[in-house]
């Protein structure tokens, strides 16, 4: 079979196999007859036409084989294509897509991404400080008004507790304030008012004395709780007597003209321990009466 086998190794096809078989004589058939002229001629036809299919197959095996190895790869194709353009390739293995190429706009689109959610972080902050500052400067102002308010609260009760406790000794015009006067020094002050009108203790304590007084005509002096004495003087009528409690509030006199006197008033003055004297409008003041 060595004689029937093509060019390059390739075994016979089974078609002309088949037809050079039977052209070769049959060994048992060939001692009896010989075939027909007939029978020869188509059988020789016969194998012509299958050694030519063969052939035919077996450059056109070939003809594939020259046409794979004659294929230009694509890298070369864009070679071709660049040079032609004028286009040069941007690295120096034109047939690798450049992977940077691919990655750069999906990094760029990240970055994006990225820088986006550190502005929204950042305004998100931003606006969360500002509303914590908000809330913290409304939180100290109603502290603060809270706290005045209380303070406020307190002093009314605490002047309240001393209206009480302290109540203006007459009511009228404040005439004259305590320092020096005409040469001399005054040692209260004077409130103005008609004859009769009401003169008050200012605070609980006991007469000490209660009558005629030099300058003064009339006069009423109590010692209160802490020791302090008041002095009222000028007094039309006495309603006390020396000894007598009294309380903040009481009437202890009447407004008059007596003594030294250039018109119906009260002369006020307050000794601290006793003897000190002071000025009444401040002690007054503390305690929550204006005169």
């Amino acid at each position: 079979m060595a004689r029937h086998r093509a060019s390059g190794g390739e075994q016979p096809s089974p078609a002309l196999q088949q037809a050079l078989s039977s052209i070769t004589p049959n060994a048992r058939g060939a001692r009896h007859r010989a075939p027909s002229p007939t029978v020869i001629r188509t059988r020789v036809i016969t194998a012509a036409l299958a050694a030519g299919t063969f052939v035919t197959g077996a450059a056109n095996l070939e003809t594939v084989k020259s046409a794979a190895n004659e294929i230009s790869p694509l890298g070369k194709t864009t070679d071709l294509a660049m040079t032609s353009t004028g286009i040069q390739p941007r690295s120096g293995h034109p047939e690798t897509l450049p992977v940077a190429d691919i990655a750069e706009p999906a990094g760029a689109a990240a970055k994006l991404g990225r820088a986006a959610q550190q502005q929204l972080e950042q305004a998100a902050k931003a606006a969360s400080d500002q509303a914590a500052a908000a809330r913290a400067a409304a939180e100290q102002a109603a502290r603060e008004a809270a706290e005045r308010d209380a303070r406020e609260a307190a002093e009314r009760e605490r002047v309240a507790a001393l209206r009480a406790q302290f109540v203006k000794p007459a009511e009228g015009v404040f005439t004259s304030g305590f320092g020096a006067r005409w040469g001399t020094s005054h040692q209260g002050v004077d409130i103005a008012n008609a004859i009769g009108t009401p003169i008050r203790s200012v605070a609980d304590g006991v007469v000490v004395e209660s009558g005629p007084a030099s300058g003064f005509g009339l006069w009423v002096r109590i010692r209160h709780n802490d020791g302090t004495v008041t002095v009222y003087g000028h007094i039309n009528e006495s309603l006390v007597q020396a000894g007598q409690r009294v309380t903040a509030g009481q009437q202890i006199a009447t407004m008059g003209n007596r003594g030294q006197s250039t018109g119906p008033h009260l002369h006020f003055e307050v000794w601290l321990n006793g003897s000190q004297k002071i000025d009444p409008r401040p002690w007054l003041a503390e305690r929550g009466i204006q005169v």
